[in-house]
């Protein structure tokens, strides 16, 4: 999901009947963007949009979570036949001390008691049973957010290091994590064992075309070859322009002139991670 998806679902989940023109507006976008983002977003199985009943407000006020001790042959036998009685809210299959998880609710303490005794202690598979009941609800399933995905990361390959700090200055002051190197095998050798999102690259470092020959080794590794890559480079403005391979595609996503200003670096960076 991107972040458009995302403000999306935050929209959805304060108020699951929004219209698109409704969410639309709010993050001022088209309607329509709005309407393939979402079928989209359900047609994949991201986003449900339900209702949600209050038991309390029906007066199931006894809320109650049943902690389950099964034989493990019968265990998805006994799941299922939790699953498909009405008092049952969810089942949890989890590991440690207890086999099942079961969120339930009842109308009285006398219901749960039938419940424990009757119906779910006749269930072959079931050994033991704990029940804790739940006073109070702090938060909800339906309350929680998607975490924040965490920062991209860009490896700027220069060997100026004073272009280095500038970049770590502009891309973290813009939310970004960063890494360096100061050759094309120094960022090779780097990213073999820390994969960055992005690849800002200078051509001309530990020979004419340092640059250009990681980005061709780059493209050819299996694990990285969809990393996009910006050069940023003086080349254009050195005596060494006519080495510099303008026929092979797919090598470099694009090519900035140094210098090159700090807002059009950022963009360019945006545009190429949106369009991984």
């Amino acid at each position: 999901m991107d972040r458009l998806d995302r403000q999306i679902v935050d929209l959805l989940r304060e108020n699951g009947r929004r219209s698109n023109v409704d969410i639309a507006r709010h993050l001022d976008v088209s309607e329509g963007t709005i309407r393939k983002r979402v079928d989209r977003l359900v047609g994949s199985g991201a986003l449900k949009i339900v209702g949600v009943a209050d038991p309390c407000a029906v007066g199931l006020t006894v809320r109650t979570l049943i902690l389950l001790n099964v034989e493990l042959a019968q265990m998805s036998g006994v799941a299922r036949q939790l699953s498909d009685m009405p008092e049952v809210m969810s089942v949890y299959c989890v590991t440690g001390e207890h086999d099942l998880v079961v969120e339930a609710a009842f109308e009285s303490d006398e219901d749960l008691m039938r419940f424990l005794t009757e119906r779910m202690a006749a269930i072959p598979g079931v050994l033991d049973s704990r029940t804790c009941h739940v006073p109070q609800i702090v938060k909800y399933p339906y309350e929680w957010a998607l975490p924040e995905p965490p920062p991209s990361t860009i490896l700027v390959v220069d060997d100026d290091p004073d272009f280095v700090e500038v970049m770590r200055t502009v891309l973290e002051s813009e939310g970004f994590r960063t890494l360096s190197a100061n050759s094309g095998p120094a960022a090779l050798g780097l990213m073999m064992h820390r994969t960055p999102d992005l690849v800002i690259l200078d051509i001309m470092m530990d020979g004419i075309l340092d640059g250009w020959d990681a980005s061709r080794r780059i493209r050819a590794d299996a694990r990285l070859g969809d990393i996009p890559i910006l050069v940023v480079s003086s080349i254009t403005a050195s005596e060494y322009l006519g080495m510099f391979p303008t026929d092979e595609d797919n090598l470099i996503d694009n090519f900035i002139s140094k210098p090159v200003e700090p807002k059009r670096l950022v963009g360019e960076v945006r545009r190429l991670l949106k369009s991984r």
